[in-house]
């Protein structure tokens, strides 16, 4: 399993538009073979960050949805929120590998 970990930079002013995108992309990541972890933003004070965590079955996975960036109609109307509303100022993707608790028998 391949964990995407991605930073952003948002405009708190435009939080609305930021949350339109992240459901849109909850749904895109799902409907393509991985598991979105969710969004998660700011909750007090003047905050500018936010996270999104999604995984995929392995790197392979992730990059055959990355595919489809710029070329399905449903993921570039889905940047077109980011696009448009100017919601993302910038974003930074890291992957990782989980580490999990351990299923405890019994």
């Amino acid at each position: 399993m391949i964990t995407c970990v991605v930073e952003y930079v948002i405009d708190p002013a435009k939080i609305d538009a930021f949350e339109r995108f992240g459901r849109r992309w909850m749904e895109l990541v799902d409907l393509h073979g991985g598991t979105h972890h969710g969004y998660f933003l700011p909750a007090e004070g003047a905050s500018d960050k936010a996270l999104a965590l999604f995984s995929f079955p392995s790197l392979a996975a992730y990059e055959e949805y990355r595919g489809l960036f710029g070329v399905d109609p449903d993921f570039v109307e889905a940047d077109r929120i980011r696009d448009e509303s100017g919601c993302v100022l910038r974003y930074e993707r890291t992957f990782m590998r989980p580490l999990l608790p351990e299923a405890k028998e019994g």
